[in-house]
């Protein structure tokens, strides 16, 4: 994972934004197959995956 700097708040949202994007189509799509293929294990795999990509991004920005 690259280093961002954060120096203001256009930084952050445009961070925030680029970040959003990122999560759902890595762990967004794989959540719409589960979905789409009615499989419920594999739906709740993907979800817990999204959730914790949720998760770890919002650690980054409290943790930097």
């Amino acid at each position: 994972m690259e280093t961002v700097e954060i120096t203001n708040r256009s930084d952050f949202a445009l961070w925030t934004i680029q970040r959003a994007q990122e999560i759902v189509t890595i762990e967004g799509a794989a959540f719409a197959m589960a979905a789409r293929d009615m499989n419920a294990e594999a739906l709740t795999e993907t979800a817990a995956a999204l959730g914790k990509a949720i998760s770890d991004a919002m650690l980054e920005v409290f943790d930097a």
